[in-house]
């Protein structure tokens, strides 16, 4: 195993050389670098275009579909955030390498469903830009199943973890969930509402936790209640986390990434236990 980044995530090793990755930045600094680092950690050749001009010709004169972008906002040509546009409406998934943010900024580009953004204004910004490509490449080996008796908040969930490239299942209701964990032994998180009509979250989790303990299986409960304890109570019945809504991306993606990381970790050391 290698860990990658600064949160530490553990990476199996697994190469990549067929991924295609295009990086519209015009720094020679951080193209040589974020170069090198995929070359040596995914065995990834990156196409680097540092002009507007040089993206939109590396996009339309190849027929292999992009799997990822990495992008500044401001390209020359395109000063005015045309070579992010020119991304999104193509619907190439998109992490942002800037460093030019606020408020605005971040509501912009979360607005475009880009699957990340990364900040260069510290030492560690390639290391956390390798972290996030490393997590989009992976992250369709984890099944992740929502369950929610409401079809908005259903739509929204699964549309923010599908940005993020993992496979995703969903359920109406605490029955459907249940059937669906005994038809799909991959899945690996489950991310349930606690107000639910047949089955509640509490009792969805205990049902779970009856087959499928922590080291199997990886629960977030969530809830537009303003009663604070309800969070001891999911904990209490088996839940590894909780959440109150309404909540932003980045900590949303944060828990997800923490409860799966928790979950591999556990898999890998009952590997090696197993092999011992």
């Amino acid at each position: 195993m290698t860990y990658l980044g600064v949160s530490g995530m553990q990476y199996s090793g697994e190469k990549f050389p067929d991924a295609r990755i295009i990086v519209a930045e015009d720094s020679n600094v951080f193209t040589s670098m974020i170069s090198q680092r995929l070359k040596e950690i995914f065995n990834i050749d990156a196409e680097i275009c540092r002009t507007y001009e040089d993206l939109m010709a590396a996009n339309e004169l190849s027929d292999e579909p992009v799997t990822l972008a990495i992008s500044n906002i401001n390209l020359p040509g395109a000063e005015n955030g045309e070579a992010l546009e020119y991304l999104t409406d193509l619907n190439i998934p998109t992490i942002v390498f800037t460093s030019t943010f606020h408020e605005k900024t971040r509501e912009k580009l979360l607005a475009k469903d880009i699957v990340d953004y990364v900040l260069k204004d510290n030492i560690f910004a390639v290391e956390m830009l390798v972290e996030s490509v490393c997590r989009f490449l992976t992250n369709h080996d984890h099944h992740v199943l929502i369950v929610d008796d409401s079809p908005t908040a259903r739509a929204l969930l699964s549309s923010r973890l599908k940005r993020y490239n993992f496979r995703v299942s969903t359920a109406e209701n605490g029955a459907k969930a249940l059937e669906l964990l005994k038809a799909n032994k991959d899945i690996g998180l489950v991310v349930t509402d606690y107000n639910m009509p047949d089955i509640d979250g509490f009792e969805l989790t205990r049902r779970i936790r009856a087959v499928r303990g922590s080291h199997e299986l990886r629960i977030i409960g969530v809830s537009s209640s303003s009663d604070r304890l309800l969070s001891a109570r999911f904990l209490k019945v088996g839940g590894n986390d909780f959440m109150l809504r309404p909540f932003i991306d980045e900590e949303f993606y944060c828990r997800v990434n923490q409860n799966l990381d928790t979950l591999v970790q556990i898999r890998a050391g009952r590997k090696r236990n197993q092999a011992a």
